[in-house]
C-alpha cells in the first residue's frame, strides 16, 4: 500500500510585476484606456502603483482624477482593466516579457514536493491570470492558493489570506515561519515584515538592493537566475 503524500511545508508567494513579468508600458496603457471606458473621462492622473494593492490604486486614481470612488464605480473600473488586458493579450506578449529566471526558477521549485506555489499580488484576480497565461507562468502557480487586490487593500491581509486559501485546499500547516513572500519593493517588504512572514527581494524593479534592506530585507537578491535555494532555505 502506498504511504499518503506528505502535504507541501513551504509556501511560497509571489509578486507578479517586476517580480515575474514586466509589462514594458503596456500596463499603464490600459490604464489610459480602461479609466474613461468605465468613467466617461480621461485618466488625467494615475496614483503611484508600486507595491500597492489595486483596490488601493483605483480608489486613489478615481479620487484624484475628481470621481467618487464607490463600490459601483470602482467595480466598472475594474471590469473595464480586465477586458482591457483580455483585449491587449498580443500586445502584451509583444512588448513586455517574463523576468530573467523567472520561468526556470519556478520550474525548478515546481518539482520539489516540500514547495506550493502560489501568488501574491496586488493585481486584479484576473489581471494576474491573464498576464500568467501570456507570459506561460500560470501552469507553476496555485492561483486558488492565492490573494489578489482585489482580495483586500491592505498588501499584509493579503498574506493571511492565501494561507488560509493554501491550508484549504491542500491541507498544509503554513504557519509564518513556513510562508516566504517574494518581491520587488519596500512595501512587500513591509507587508512581509507586518504579516510576519519570512520575505525575498529582489531588485528586478524600480528599488536598489540597498533599498530593499534599508526596507528590512535579510535576502536579497539581484535576479532570479539560480534563485530557487534562496527562496526556501
Amino acid at each position: 500500500m502506498t504511504a499518503p503524500t506528505a502535504p507541501p511545508q513551504t509556501l511560497l508567494l509571489w509578486d507578479i510585476d517586476h517580480t515575474l513579468i514586466e509589462t514594458r508600458g503596456v500596463g499603464r496603457a490600459i490604464y489610459d484606456r480602461a479609466f474613461p471606458a468605465a468613467t466617461g473621462r480621461p485618466l488625467a492622473k494615475l496614483a503611484s502603483i508600486s507595491g500597492r494593492t489595486e483596490l488601493d490604486i483605483m480608489r486613489e486614481s478615481l479620487r484624484v482624477n475628481g470621481i467618487e470612488p464607490t463600490e459601483a464605480m470602482v467595480n466598472r473600473l475594474a471590469a473595464a482593466l480586465t477586458e482591457g488586458y483580455e483585449d491587449a493579450r498580443e500586445e502584451l506578449a509583444t512588448v513586455g516579457r517574463a523576468l530573467p529566471g523567472a520561468e526556470e526558477t519556478l520550474a525548478e521549485l515546481a518539482r520539489n514536493p516540500t514547495v506550493h506555489q502560489a501568488v501574491l499580488s496586488g493585481n486584479l484576480r484576473s489581471v494576474s491570470r491573464i498576464k500568467l497565461e501570456v507570459f506561460g507562468l500560470k501552469r507553476f502557480l496555485d492561483l486558488d492558493s492565492s490573494a489578489y487586490g482585489d482580495d483586500h487593500v491592505s498588501r499584509p491581509e493579503l498574506v493571511k489570506i492565501a494561507q488560509g486559501r493554501a491550508r484549504e485546499r491542500i491541507g498544509g500547516r503554513f504557519d509564518n515561519a513556513d510562508t516566504v513572500l517574494i518581491g520587488d519593493t519596500p512595501n512587500d517588504v513591509q507587508a512581509a515584515l507586518t504579516a510576519g512572514v519570512r520575505i525575498v527581494a529582489v531588485a528586478t524593479g524600480k528599488s536598489s538592493m540597498d533599498e530593499l534592506r534599508d526596507a528590512g530585507a535579510t535576502v536579497v537578491l539581484p535576479e532570479l537566475t539560480g534563485a530557487a535555494a534562496p527562496l526556501f532555505g
